[in-house]
């Protein structure tokens, strides 16, 4: 078992071994779960027999049997209430949402029970429930299934937030959500996931080694060493950044590349650390442009070493509009590589 504490820097394996997809990786962090912790079990709509939209519960049901992979109405209210409930009972509830901007109507137990129960009781009683939900755009699905919705759950006290970027983060990031007693939201992006419907990076497949292992919550990954710029991304956006960190390269600027892979809690300290160093900052964010997570980013970093900076900050975010149906003006507003490279162009031409 990896220790959460040792990980500081990237730590995708780099020797030869088996690469997954995404969804593979999180099929094999539920299938471990399931067989070694008798109190966690699988909930969502066509999670059973079909494995889940994502196919992230692919055969097992088959293994596990009902009882630990449940099938649930078209009520996402009730069974995430019942999650709840269930996790005071002394369970592990894993429930999957197939979108995340279903979270509209199951939102009262989430904010007004999850999140806060373990305030309630002063900490006696513990909420160990794990929300999975696909998110994310750039496949033209429009406006109702393609949010990202990061800042509307980090804005909420008593979650955690992650978002991974590639199969090895989200089978440890998985592993430790569904063993936190507190409440933890698993974004995962469609893109990233590995299947064909929605396309895939290929960044985001991973060397998966065969033992089980833990990611810790709260912390940031450095994904590539620069001098120059900090550029800072999440779940597709990391790849986006570092995918320009390479082009940048080309010109000679060296981008240092911050991977978030927790929303919530944020890791500020990576991120001073890495901005104290270059000197200046962009944020890449799939989400909405207003009060969201960049502008956080960036609030964090101006209000400790904003005098020091050699520019101002700078972010790549989603316009603040419901995103279109229509594929050529959805790519047009949504992050992307070469708007990080000639954001980061333009930023050295007027501070040089």
């Amino acid at each position: 078992m990896v220790n959460p504490t040792d990980i500081q820097m990237d730590e995708r394996p780099k020797a030869k071994g088996r690469k997954v997809l995404m969804n593979r990786a999180i099929r094999e962090a539920l299938d471990y779960e399931l067989a070694n912790d008798p109190s966690v079990f699988l909930m969502g709509e066509d999670l059973g027999a079909f494995g889940g939209v994502y196919q992230t519960a692919a055969g097992l049901i088959e293994k596990y049997g009902e009882e630990r992979v449940r099938d649930t109405p078209i009520s996402e209210a009730g069974f995430m209430a019942a999650a709840a409930g269930a996790a005071m009972a002394g369970m592990k509830p894993v429930v999957e949402l197939m979108f995340v901007d279903f979270m509209g109507v199951c939102l009262d137990p989430i904010y007004n029970f999850i999140a806060k129960h373990a305030t309630h009781t002063g900490g006696k009683q513990a909420m160990p429930v794990t929300i999975m939900a696909g998110m994310g755009g750039g496949y033209s699905d429009a406006s109702q299934h393609s949010q990202t919705l990061f800042a509307t759950f980090a804005h909420l006290p008593g979650l955690k937030i992650v978002a991974p970027s590639t199969a090895y983060d989200a089978r440890g990031l998985l592993h430790a959500a569904i063993r936190d007693p507190n409440p933890v939201m698993f974004l995962m992006q469609k893109e990233l996931l590995g299947l064909g419907l929605w396309g895939t990076m290929p960044e985001a497949s991973s060397i998966m080694p065969d033992e089980p292992f833990e990611l810790p919550i709260g912390k940031a990954f450095v994904r590539r060493k620069g001098s120059d710029i900090t550029l800072v991304g999440m779940a597709a956006t990391a790849h986006m950044a570092a995918r320009a960190a390479d082009q940048l390269a080309e010109e000679g600027i060296e981008a240092e590349v911050i991977d978030l892979a927790t929303i919530s809690p944020l890791d500020r300290e990576t991120i001073l650390t890495s901005v104290e160093k270059t000197g200046r900052l962009l944020v890449a964010d799939e989400d909405y442009r207003n009060c969201g997570v960049a502008g956080e980013v960036i609030a964090s970093v101006a209000e400790t070493i904003g005098h020091r900076l050699k520019a101002p900050p700078r972010r790549v975010a989603f316009p603040d509009t419901p995103i279109p149906f229509a594929r050529p003006l959805e790519q047009a507003l949504r992050p992307s590589t070469d708007k990080i490279v000639e954001t980061t162009r333009q930023l050295f031409k007027e501070f040089a």
